[in-house]
């Protein structure tokens, strides 16, 4: 006779969220639920080392630092420094900065050059400091009973322990490959796809970063060097889209750089991480099943151009934990039956523009891919950027995250 395991544990715990997943995402959605007075359970499967220094995105736009000041945690949680709005496009080796910022302030606080692993730090503190309960190595992790009134989540604690927990809500916020998802019926939610038919080999240096964000153009193709601390940078190299990075030794890539970026001189050190990734974008519609709420790469996947990855998860983290806040207190659903629409609503608009960005940049440099038609269309959209006030506006406004809701 087999024994069900979970029937051998003490009675389920009870709370009113469970957060999958310590990213950005699960994070900021526990520390916002926690300065509501709302309780909370995050379960990470990894263990804290390794969640802290996951190296990806670096920069926290406008918005985002405007929604942690909003809830009274710019100063606790944001590292880095001040971004001072200025991007620079190198094309043919001719510079061109472009603001990304509305200095007359009206825009609100400046984005910040933050890593998303100071980030994530920073968060895990503050939600330990306030008496936030946050489980690493919860392992087997499986979602039940989504569509009643009160989910069962259960999970192998670190020392193996089986564990159950009873809740209202479940914040899905362990990325693409998380269970979350997976735990959907087939048919629940519709997956909008698009490969953009771009690779890119992504390189971390002991390299001083940039002046300035910097991307660059020319007829060997796209590169990119962006800042990752005060004596690390990461580099961005366009690529087969199946390339090997075995083929990327650190000559190869230094020459490229130098080549692309048009700076003979470009300091470079020591690799310290590169592989090659496609440039995708999927989003998930609806982001919501029963008591499940998508948040962050659960829900969309937005290709880097732009940076908008981390930033649209942050601002799912607030929608969410604000209509949770209204529920809790309210006894108001409305913010909630709204999530996904509002989301998506943001999401697309994200979308269309890292879409925008990466067909420009990649466009405009080696017409291989696309013919000298594309090539010149790109050319002359990069122009009007660098020339028409107004579509200097229009691209800051996109980039600081600022447009009207």
């Amino acid at each position: 006779m087999t024994v069900d395991v979970w029937e051998l544990t003490d009675p389920p715990e009870a709370t009113t969220v469970v957060v999958i997943g310590a990213g950005p995402a699960g994070l900021t959605v526990a520390n916002l639920l926690r300065r509501s007075g709302i309780d909370c359970v995050v379960l990470e499967r990894q263990s804290r080392a390794y969640v802290g220094q996951r190296q990806r995105a670096g920069i926290v736009e406008t918005r985002a630092v405007r929604m942690f000041e909003s809830w009274g945690l710019a100063d606790r949680v944001l590292g880095g420094v001040p971004s001072e709005g200025i991007l620079e496009f190198r094309v043919d080796g001719e510079r061109h900065l472009v603001r990304d910022y509305d200095h007359d302030g009206s825009a609100g606080p400046p984005a910040r050059i933050c890593p998303q692993q100071v980030l994530v730090q920073k968060l895990i503190a503050a939600y330990l400091e306030d008496g936030g309960d946050l489980r690493f190595e919860a392992a087997d992790v499986s979602l039940h009973d989504l569509t009643g009134d009160r989910p069962t989540v259960r999970y192998r604690a670190a020392d193996g322990t089986p564990r159950s927990l009873t809740c209202s809500f479940v914040a899905g916020c362990d990325g693409d490959h998380g269970i979350s998802r997976a735990a959907v019926p087939a048919g629940a939610l519709t997956a909008h796809a698009y490969d953009h038919g771009i690779g890119w080999l992504t390189v971390l240096a002991d390299a001083p970063p940039p002046a300035h964000p910097l991307f660059a153009v020319s007829e060997h193709g796209f590169a990119a060097h962006f800042p990752r601390g005060p004596h690390s940078s990461r580099f961005y190299l366009q690529c087969p889209p199946d390339d090997d990075p075995g083929a990327w030794p650190d000559t190869r890539v230094r020459d490229a750089l130098r080549t692309r970026l048009a700076d003979p001189a470009l300091p470079f050190g020591p690799i310290t991480d590169r592989e090659v990734f496609r440039l995708r974008s999927l989003v998930h519609d609806p982001l919501r099943y029963g008591r499940l709420f998508l948040v962050g790469d659960a829900a969309h996947i937005v290709s880097p151009m732009g940076g908008k990855g981390m930033n649209l998860a942050l601002y799912g983290a607030d929608l969410f934990a604000r209509a949770v806040r209204d529920v809790v207190r309210n006894d108001d659903e409305t913010a909630l039956r709204d999530y996904s629409r509002r989301c998506l609503r943001r999401v697309w608009n994200d979308q269309e523009f890292s879409d925008w960005l990466t067909r420009t940049l990649h466009d405009a440099g080696d017409d291989t891919l696309h013919g000298p038609f594309r090539r010149n269309l790109a050319r002359a959209r990069l122009d009007r950027l660098f020339t028409s006030p107004a579509a200097g506006r229009a691209f800051a406004e996109l980039m600081t995250g600022v447009e009207p809701d």
